[in-house]
């Protein structure tokens, strides 16, 4: 008969062999395929930046846990590694070093550790620090190499527009959607990457099957990924078939910018995002009509990490009102 004491703790009581450190290493697993295939169309510059913008994170979250807090560092569960590669995803391949630095502090320093690092923070960090970069570098963050054309070289000389600022220069000058897609690449091209753009965001099916690994290894949930895709799907939809020649087709706004990668990898962001199937669902709708609206009526061509970023802060309201009913509770009224 045993005699050891009795241990009462507080819940939860079930444990998991799910952690931090093993989501991480999935999210960068996930990422791997379109990293190589930012690194077959842009080069050397696609690893530079890469690689910059994952040591000034994790640089950061070291030296301000380690010698401003003084507290241990936790850079060895790999969040900051992912966030590091969320940012340069985020980022055109000739964005200068510096450049990718100050947008690693902004998202590590003031995005995350300002609010008490992992799990505290109210806003994606990656999309934080991309925002910042966008308002205070918007030239440099908008000169968009060319696919395959700079490979090798130290310097990306080549640059040309993304199809989705062609688009809205183009529409915006009176010219019909239907001759502006005969000069953009196709609809195949769009979805296996042959354009310009961010690093992480060029080949919508390399996402796809990132994020078809994490549904299988149980990082995010189906609800947020396909209400922000569909529902930018129909919104954009809508608006085609008021006026096809002014508007540009529902196909186009999904392969094009940041939708499956915001979708898949940053709306979905599990201290950002709601807790609830509901939540989930109303987030994620709200983010798809966000980008459309941007994109259509606002000043930028893109408008995923402005529409991520303002629904993150709607986060704690819908958890609240789709949070479960307690069980035993009676309704009134």
């Amino acid at each position: 008969m045993s005699h050891g004491k009795l241990i009462v703790s507080l819940s939860p009581h079930v444990s998991s062999p799910d952690h931090v450190r093993r989501i991480m290493l999935d999210v960068v697993l996930a990422l791997l395929p379109a990293a190589l295939w930012s690194v077959y169309l842009f080069g050397f510059q696609a690893v530079r930046v890469i690689f910059v913008s994952v040591a000034a994170c994790v640089i950061c979250e070291y030296c301000i846990q380690r010698f401003l807090l003084k507290v241990p560092s936790s850079v060895d569960d790999g969040a900051a590694v992912v966030t590091g590669l969320l940012l340069a995803f985020n980022l055109p391949s000739n964005i200068p070093n510096w450049m990718i630095v100050v947008g690693g502090f902004v998202a590590i320093a003031i995005a995350k550790m300002t609010f008490g690092g992992i799990g505290n923070n109210p806003f994606n960090p990656a999309l934080v620090g991309r925002v910042f970069m966008l308002i205070s570098f918007p030239v440099a963050m908008t000169s968009w190499p060319v696919p395959l054309a700079n490979r090798g070289q130290m310097i990306d000389a080549v640059t040309a527009a993304t199809p989705l600022s062609i688009a809205k220069e183009g529409l915006k000058n009176g010219i019909a959607s239907d001759q502006l897609m005969a000069s953009l690449p196709n609809y195949w091209d769009l979805l296996i990457g042959q354009r310009g753009g961010c690093l992480g965001e060029v080949s919508v099916l390399l996402l796809s099957l990132g994020g078809l690994y994490l549904l299988y290894r149980k990082v995010i949930q189906l609800e947020i990924p396909l209400a922000v895709i569909s529902s930018v799907f129909i919104f954009s939809g809508i608006l085609w078939m008021v006026n096809p020649q002014t508007n540009m087709s529902p196909l186009f706004h999904i392969l094009t910018g940041g939708i499956f990668l915001g979708a898949i990898f940053m709306a979905t962001d599990m201290v950002t995002s709601p807790m609830t199937p509901a939540g989930m669902i109303i987030f994620g709708i709200a983010i798809g009509i966000l980008t459309v609206v941007i994109r259509v009526f606002g000043a930028y061509p893109e408008g995923m990490s402005f529409a991520i970023l303002i629904m993150n802060a709607f986060v704690p309201l819908i958890d609240r009102f789709t949070k479960p009913q307690k069980y035993g509770k009676l309704k009134h009224g």
